[in-house]
């Protein structure tokens, strides 16, 4: 097996099992140091393992694979992440509206999500970072989200569209975190509730109606921001009405997301049903942080059909031209 090969898969199966950030980062910088090396160098064994970012564990697994097997730390991950089968819908999947690169809080550049989205057969990405306010998540400030626009705008490869857009935070006053003119200019708007989820449920619902009643809104993210497993522990659903919020959703023409991440499974398959009754649109996200995250579409996927969500009501298996003329309220 080419070393290369089996570090960057390893670092895509840390990704999609959200372990710790610092061990995928750790063998994507040994496929960094790797992929510079000519063969002669790579076989060097006493040499490479003096190479700074070369560990113990990274050392082992491309002797492994120099040794035309393949490395045990991959074929536990290969078992361990098998998770989620690939379901009907997930084959209809076109896209994604809402990743995050290190421009914010991802742990990778724009090039390597887009070279994911690429691997899995997407045929457009919307990288949606997070605004300001999110200042824990390095939050994209005016100055800086138009200096993005710039490297969106000058993105360039055929087959593959990467969609300029942001994953904007509803103010307590139901207000979008950023400027009114930047966020006309984006392809996709994601809005979610970041902060005081505790709030009482008549101000929240308030809160959410000011945010979809913005016609710059696109999709409603993680409806309830509750989270039910993982390693930043469980959080309780907000609370809010929702069939008012719904309701909005589906009058105002925005989507409801069913984030993929297995901790935080939101909305809940009770609000799915309620959006569906609602005549709500839907769009499957994985909300990746990482390229590996982008894979967890397969867990969006399995719960949208397992509550019977029709396809034609999920923007993400609407063919390119279709969705960018949903994007745009002006067309």
């Amino acid at each position: 097996m080419d070393p290369l090969d089996a570090l960057t898969e390893i670092a895509y199966l840390l990704e999609r099992e959200r372990s710790s950030r610092y061990k995928s980062k750790a063998f994507r910088t040994a496929a960094d140091v790797v992929a510079g090396l000519s063969s002669e160098e790579l076989r060097d064994a006493a040499r490479l393992r003096r190479r700074q970012g070369i560990g113990e564990s990274t050392f082992r697994v491309i002797q492994e694979a120099l040794a035309g097997e393949v490395p045990a730390y991959l074929a536990d991950l290969r078992e361990r992440t098998g998770g989620a089968g690939r379901s009907a819908l997930r084959g209809l999947l076109r896209g994604d509206l809402h990743s995050h690169s290190d421009w914010s809080d991802g742990l990778t550049p724009i090039d390597l999500m887009v070279a994911a989205g690429r691997r899995l057969g997407h045929e457009y990405l919307a990288l949606t970072d997070h605004s300001p306010r999110l200042t824990v998540a390095n939050g994209l400030s005016a100055e800086r989200l138009e200096r993005q626009l710039e490297v969106v705008a000058a993105f360039s490869d055929e087959g593959f569209t990467l969609l300029s857009g942001i994953e904007v935070d509803i103010l307590d006053d139901g207000a979008l975190d950023q400027d009114d003119a930047l966020l006309e200019r984006l392809d996709v708007v994601v809005a979610s509730v970041h902060s005081r989820l505790r709030m009482d449920a008549a101000s929240m619902t308030r809160r959410m109606l000011g945010a979809i009643r913005n016609p710059r809104t696109r999709v409603l993210g993680h409806c309830t921001g509750r989270l039910v497993e993982g390693a930043r522990g469980t959080r309780p659903p907000s609370a809010f009405d929702a069939h008012a919020v719904f309701a909005a959703c589906a009058e105002h023409d925005v989507a409801v997301e069913i984030n993929a991440r297995p901790e935080r499974q939101d909305p809940p398959d009770d609000l799915i049903a309620l959006a569906l009754e609602q005549g709500c649109l839907f769009s499957i996200d994985s909300d990746a942080h990482a390229p590996g995250q982008l894979s967890l579409l397969d867990y969006g996927a399995e719960r949208a059909e397992r509550a019977g969500v029709p396809p034609e009501r999920i923007v993400t298996t609407w063919p390119l031209e279709r969705l960018r003329a949903w994007l745009d309220r002006t067309a």
